[in-house]
């Protein structure tokens, strides 16, 4: 009750950059919580319990959205207001990202393995995947496309669990978010040796270097990736709540589901994008 009355959808959208904190609060309690209760199922634990923290803000922001349709706002100006939800709902991934990163890097490393195996076992499946795939010329296009095909993959998710569970979305977000920290700080924890031998300023401006780049070589294509899962996520959840409160073929919900429509459409643009920025600008830095 106490994480869940934080903030409201109003106040989100007004301080956006409050909800980083918010989203590290809900993260960290959950790292805790997880560890403390159900330390054997802690890669799975954490990451329901901070979607259990957020469902109440997912679900009025969600609710909140859809009456913005009701009021037969012009297409361009409700997408202007759906972006003040985008904007607050990308801050409080960041804000899991963080918390999520700062365990897995300050955690123990015996600790680190229960906490994130089943996001390790992720990232190294994936992996084989995509060194199983790139020989040949035309790596960079093979490469666009696969990862593409998931993107638009999870996207499809992001639709279908919204649709039937509202905030179920969130899952699927909060668990990509926990995947992300564990690459961040996989590469944290590779590149910090190199300052091993480094004391006192040196080494501490080292590890804000290390951590930044850390940051940098996961934002760059994730921030705009996560976009576009919200971006889908809301469609399927102003669809939900519509099919609720309203009949097939009234002008509200015709207008409702032309404006899910035109979201599913950005998302999809947005998610080729972000594609094509993962296959060659993020390479071109790291």
């Amino acid at each position: 009750m106490v994480l869940e009355s934080l903030t409201t959808p109003q106040k989100a959208e007004k301080s956006p950059w409050d909800l980083i904190f918010i989203g590290a609060m809900y993260a960290a309690v959950a790292v805790f919580l997880s560890i403390w209760v159900f330390k054997e199922e802690a890669s799975i634990v954490m990451v329901l319990l901070t979607v259990i923290a957020c469902i109440p803000l997912v679900f009025n922001t969600i609710q909140f959205e859809e009456s913005k349709d009701d009021a037969l706002l012009p297409q361009k100006m409700l997408l202007r207001e759906h972006g003040k939800a985008l904007i607050f709902f990308t801050c409080m991934f960041v804000g899991f990202v963080l918390a999520f990163s700062f365990a897995y890097i300050f955690l123990p490393e015996s600790l680190v393995t229960d906490i994130f195996d089943a996001q390790l076992t992720t990232i190294q499946n994936i992996n084989s995947r995509v060194s199983g795939n790139v020989d040949g010329a035309s790596v960079g296009g093979s490469m666009f496309f696969q990862i593409l095909s998931n993107n638009l993959k999870v996207l499809l998710f992001c639709l279908f669990f919204a649709f039937f569970y509202g905030a179920g979305a969130m899952f699927i977000l909060t668990w990509n978010a926990s995947v992300i920290s564990a690459a961040i700080g996989t590469f944290f924890r590779d590149h910090i040796s190199s300052y091993a031998s480094e004391i006192g300023f040196a080494k501490v401006a080292g590890y804000f270097h290390i951590f930044s780049l850390s940051l940098l070589r996961y934002f760059i294509h994730g921030i705009p990736e996560i976009i576009g899962y919200f971006i889908g996520g809301l469609a399927g959840g102003i669809i939900s709540v519509a099919v609720i409160r309203h009949d097939f073929g009234t002008p509200i919900f015709n207008k409702i589901l032309m404006d899910s429509l035109y979201l599913v459409l950005l998302a999809v643009f947005v998610l080729v994008a972000a594609a094509i920025i993962e296959v060659y600008v993020t390479p071109a830095f790291f």
